[in-house]
């Protein structure tokens, strides 16, 4: 079984890792946790080592639809590299497991010290940037079957298993669709042997079946984080 790590922590040279870490503590991130909200100052930032986030826009401050993800390859609390305090988006925990939480005055305080830290956020800023703007995107273009699908493989490369739980009403909630929209696709890709999906518990079975279904926004996103962050 691969080592339990986070990506970015990896890009950092081995000295400076050490320095980052000795300020971080591991935590267990549990489902449904929220762990920062829009306009409220950050008191950590989050580098998660299994399981995933997931970053939510709100509309009339109420928590509407799914705008990023974020697992073992990125960060929680990026903004805060830019000089910024406040959470832009809800941050909930949708995938239980463990992460590293460092106190958000010690990061700013290791950004200040650590070029490669500083690189290194700031080539993830990038990315984050236009895989926000891929999402945009396929809402508006892609149908909720390349959706769902896509949002299912994101899931998978973030979770590291090939289940995981969900609900219909979740999934509905995550993409922006009525939940009957989401139980009819659901069950299309069951049909075709995709996925299996049984009170709540969701079973990739056909990996490159899905990423055949997939829109075009998945393999975007991972070759744009792949040609920044290698």
């Amino acid at each position: 079984m691969p080592p339990v790590t986070n990506h970015l922590i990896d890009l950092i040279p081995r000295k400076d890792r050490g320095t980052l870490l000795a300020s971080c503590d591991r935590v267990q991130l549990g489902m449904e946790q929220v762990l920062c909200e829009p306009g409220i100052t950050a008191r950590y930032v989050y580098f998660p080592l299994e399981g995933f986030i997931s970053l939510i826009t709100s509309i009339d401050g109420k928590p509407v639809l799914e705008v990023g993800m974020i697992g073992a390859e990125g960060m929680l609390g990026a903004q805060i590299a830019m000089g910024v305090q406040v959470s832009p988006l809800y941050a909930v925990v949708q995938g239980a497991g463990s992460a590293w939480r460092m106190p958000a005055n010690e990061f700013r305080a290791e950004l200040a010290r650590n070029a490669a830290l500083q690189l290194c956020i700031g080539r993830y800023v990038y990315v984050v940037m236009g895989q926000l703007a891929t999402s945009a995107g396929c809402l508006r273009f892609h149908n909720i079957s390349n959706r769902l699908a896509r949002w299912l493989l994101m899931t998978q490369d973030r979770a590291r298993k090939d289940s995981f739980y969900i609900t219909h009403h979740f999934l509905a909630y995550m993409l922006g669709v009525r939940r009957v929209g989401i139980t009819n696709t659901a069950g299309d890709l069951q049909r075709r042997g995709f996925i299996e999906y049984t009170r709540g518990e969701i079973t990739i079975l056909d990996r490159r079946g899905l990423q055949g279904v997939a829109c075009s926004c998945y393999e975007a996103d991972r070759q744009k984080y792949a040609d920044i962050l290698h």
